[in-house]
């Protein structure tokens, strides 16, 4: 089964009340990749979405309501982070000119077999050893 990686601001639109339309395409698109199975994230992600979401939304998420939300998001199929995968993204962000963060998400969407990354971060339509980068709101 192919998935699809979601980055961290692709969950932080599903709760950013200021951007309705980008909530909305999010949520569809969330919506239809968990249903179907496809969804994918790492612990990269859920630590970067606490954070974001309790500070740095205009409108932020309680503590316990970003908690609640990291232990539903907790229960996807979930690529954790080590060493060896810490190793490979700075090998990445020295060979290819990514961020260490974005290089990281790339190790990570690998490591979940995704063939698609869902971010803003990253050029849409790259493709990335297999990997193609989606910005969802364009």
């Amino acid at each position: 089964m192919t998935r699809s990686f979601f980055d961290t601001n692709i969950l932080i639109c599903l709760y950013d009340e200021d951007e309705p339309e980008k909530r909305a395409k999010a949520l569809e698109l969330f919506e239809e990749e968990v249903a179907a199975g496809r969804a994918a994230l790492s612990t990269q992600v859920l630590q970067e979405f606490y954070v974001n979401a309790t500070r740095k939304l205009r409108r932020p998420l309680s503590p316990e309501r970003a908690e609640a939300r990291v232990r539903d998001f907790s229960g996807l199929p979930l690529v954790r982070v080590d060493a060896p995968m810490i190793l490979a993204a700075i090998a990445r962000c020295r060979s290819q000119s990514f961020s260490f963060w974005d290089a990281l998400i790339v190790e990570a969407a690998h490591a979940a077999g995704a063939s698609r990354l869902l971010t803003e971060d990253l050029q849409h339509g790259q493709d990335i050893e297999g990997l193609r980068i989606e910005n969802p709101f364009l």
